[in-house]
């Protein structure tokens, strides 16, 4: 929660600065390194099946996938907003969990998921517009949902990978496929992704991003090796106290009441989700 929390925080910030794939790229290589010294701290066995060779680099599509939406959404919209919508990410894992994993809610959870679905709903509404009529999302949310079903499917993935062969290996290969992944994606999409020109700053704070999204990745993994997906990505999904604490303090982001009032009914569906 507090990794992803700071993560999401700083993304926000600077994917307004020097632009969201540039935000991601980097900050993903340095929780590449950071995960590759970790696995050889702990000797690691690099002993690989055939099913995590084939469910890796979907794994690493689909996370790339949603953070890309999710930075975007930072990019144009309101950082408390985004990130409060962010948490369906939760809802989705939960749903192809329960579908495709057969794993199940208890009733004070299923209540959970529906304050967050309402929660998200209040908060990311423009609610100023509906007078005019002129009914629309706020900016940034239509690529939050997006990047929230991406994460979705990834933590299902996760779950599988970590259950063969453990959280750090899990961790790493997925750490791999994604820099992979936007290597490539930026060679044939023509992105830049040189920070010759960034302040030096900037260059430290995409590494403390990076860092702390691979302790938050490799925590969760663990928790999947022990536990469900269900009951423990509802529990990280949390991080949005994180980063709109940061976010109202830092960056003096304004909420209307309405919206804050979803902002809390989600937290709460939460944490409710986790009992």
């Amino acid at each position: 929660m507090f990794g992803w929390g700071i993560y999401d925080f700083l993304g926000g910030v600077f994917a307004k600065q020097i632009g969201p794939f540039k935000s991601f790229f980097w900050s993903q290589a340095a929780g590449l390194v950071s995960t590759f010294l970790l696995a050889l701290i702990f000797t690691t066995s690099f002993q690989i099946p055939i099913l995590v060779i084939i469910l890796f680099p979907i794994a690493a599509i689909v996370y790339s996938a949603g953070y890309l939406f999710f930075f975007k959404g930072f990019e144009i919209g309101n950082v408390s907003i985004v990130a409060a919508t962010m948490n369906l990410w939760a809802v989705f894992t939960m749903l192809f969990a329960f579908i495709f994993m057969g794993q199940r809610l208890s009733a004070i959870q299923t209540l959970g998921v529906l304050m967050i679905i309402s929660g998200v709903t209040l908060a990311s509404v423009n609610w100023n517009d509906i007078g005019k009529h002129k009914f629309q999302l706020s900016s940034g949310v239509r690529e939050a949902v997006f990047g929230a079903f991406f994460f979705g499917i990834f933590w299902n993935i996760s779950e599988i990978i970590s259950e063969e062969v453990g959280w750090l290996l899990t961790t790493l290969l997925v750490k791999l496929g994604i820099v992979v992944f936007l290597l490539v994606f930026s060679f044939f999409g023509k992105r830049e992704i040189g920070l010759t020109k960034t302040a030096a700053k900037i260059k430290y704070a995409i590494v403390l991003m990076g860092i702390a999204e691979a302790g938050a990745v490799a925590v969760v993994n663990y928790g999947l090796t022990i536990g469900d997906a269900i009951l423990i990505t509802p529990i990280a999904s949390a991080l949005s106290i994180v980063t709109i604490t940061l976010a109202v303090v830092f960056l003096k982001d304004k909420l209307t009441k309405i919206q804050g009032l979803g902002i809390v009914m989600a937290i709460i569906g939460i944490i409710v989700t986790a009992l």
